[in-house]
């Protein structure tokens, strides 16, 4: 039985990229068979490279974002450099950017310029805050998108907001800028013409406060930052177990509530008990609601408490740490775990998300040394032997 071919193959990506949104962008594209071309400068490379060493050696961000990929280290303010990356795009199929806002523009990289002299190319420009208005030219790292999109005001205890502890604001900015470019390539299947694609990082994250967002727009309260609590549902919050652990269990409606307080909590009385009998009820007494929880908790492991929830059809969930995700039983059973290649040996990794069945599997390729494919890529662009070599000996090329 043949398999079908991964869904981008033959497909060419061009990225100069650097730390996460336009990077964690492109490798999903990889992953599912694009060849993704990353333009580095010569002096470091893309500088996320260097935010730790915790990948045996390497970070942890670039080893998460830049898995398949072929590394060109070129400078682009060399009129030779940038000649190089050109002719590069014009045999591609799509351009992806994520430099400070102007600079694109600045080397005719910006996908308005590329799209009018490719016009099959799919040229994708992703930025903090967009291309015009007053914040278009403030820097926009991670975190002050989060509090500019209003997460940090919805995130956290009522006496302490925090920021979420992954980069929100770059993953929703790479995840609509991926779904772009596979919106503009159908388009271009379909017209032969590819097009810009922009995409902001406060404008991603501002889509994903939908909840909040319409709560508050549409004439309700502003939302609560009630920790792990639900603003609106009671009981759904973390209760500790006998053996110091703890769970997350979520009443969602009325009939839950019954069974949790006849199955679990050995309280049948406080089904009809007109103080908890309804969610708005629970919701009005929800220090009352949580304690009648927390005691029994208390009182059963977390084992034992998790089959009594689930024997009860209550959903619930261990408050795992990172070290339990990685040992995560369910993603063992699924067989989600794979080997990356890289300079330092093969790296653990998750499959995609994407799952393709009765497709190849996805493309994990390995994470690119810094340059590792520029001498390939100057041949396959044309340049000699002694062209590159003089490029290297001006500190152009790395």
């Amino acid at each position: 039985m043949s398999t079908h071919p991964l869904p981008l193959d033959g497909i060419t990506i061009v990225a100069v990229e650097q730390a996460v949104a336009a990077p964690f962008a492109t490798r999903q594209l990889a992953d599912l068979g694009a060849r993704v071309i990353k333009i580095e400068r010569p002096d470091g490379g893309d500088f996320a490279r260097g935010y730790d060493t915790a990948a045996r050696g390497l970070a942890s961000h670039f080893v998460w974002c830049n898995r398949g990929k072929e590394s060109l280290a070129i400078d682009l303010k060399d009129p030779r450099g940038l000649a190089v990356v050109r002719r590069l795009v014009a045999d591609a199929d799509v351009f992806v950017q994520n430099l400070a806002q102007g600079a694109a523009a600045r080397l005719g990289l910006d996908a308005t310029t590329l799209c009018a002299a490719h016009p099959r190319l799919v040229a994708v420009d992703i930025s903090g805050y967009g291309g015009d208005g007053p914040y278009a030219h403030k820097r926009a790292y991670d975190m002050l998108v989060q509090c500019e999109a209003g997460l940090v005001s919805v995130t956290g205890t009522p006496g302490q907001p925090v920021k979420a502890g992954v980069p929100a604001a770059d993953i929703a900015a790479a995840m609509y800028a991926f779904s772009g470019v596979l919106a503009a390539l159908l388009r271009r299947a379909t017209t032969g013409l590819g097009g810009p694609v922009e995409i902001s990082m406060l404008e991603a994250l501002t889509e994903w406060m939908g909840h909040p967002l319409h709560h508050r727009m549409h004439g309700g309260e502003t939302p609560a930052r009630t920790g792990l609590a639900h603003p609106v549902i009671a009981p759904y919050d973390a209760f500790e177990t006998a053996d110091g652990e703890h769970l997350l269990l979520s009443v969602q409606n009325d009939r839950e509530w019954r069974r949790l307080a006849e199955q679990v909590l050995g309280r049948p009385e406080l089904a009809d008990d007109p103080d908890f009998a309804t969610n708005t009820a629970r919701t009005a007494h929800r220090e009352r609601t949580d304690a009648v929880v927390a005691e029994v908790l208390a009182t059963l492991t977390t084992r034992k408490a998790l089959a009594g929830l689930d024997a009860a059809g209550i959903a619930c969930a261990r408050l795992n740490t990172v070290a339990d995700v990685a040992a995560h039983p369910q993603l063992a059973a699924r067989d989600r775990w794979r080997e990356v290649e890289s300079p330092v040996g093969a790296l653990r990794a998750m499959l995609p998300p994407i799952t393709l069945p009765g497709g190849a599997e996805p493309r994990m390729g390995a994470v690119p040394a810094l340059g590792e494919h520029t001498e390939a890529l100057l041949r396959a662009a044309g340049m000699t032997d002694e062209q590159a070599a003089e490029l290297r000996r001006d500190g152009v090329i790395a």
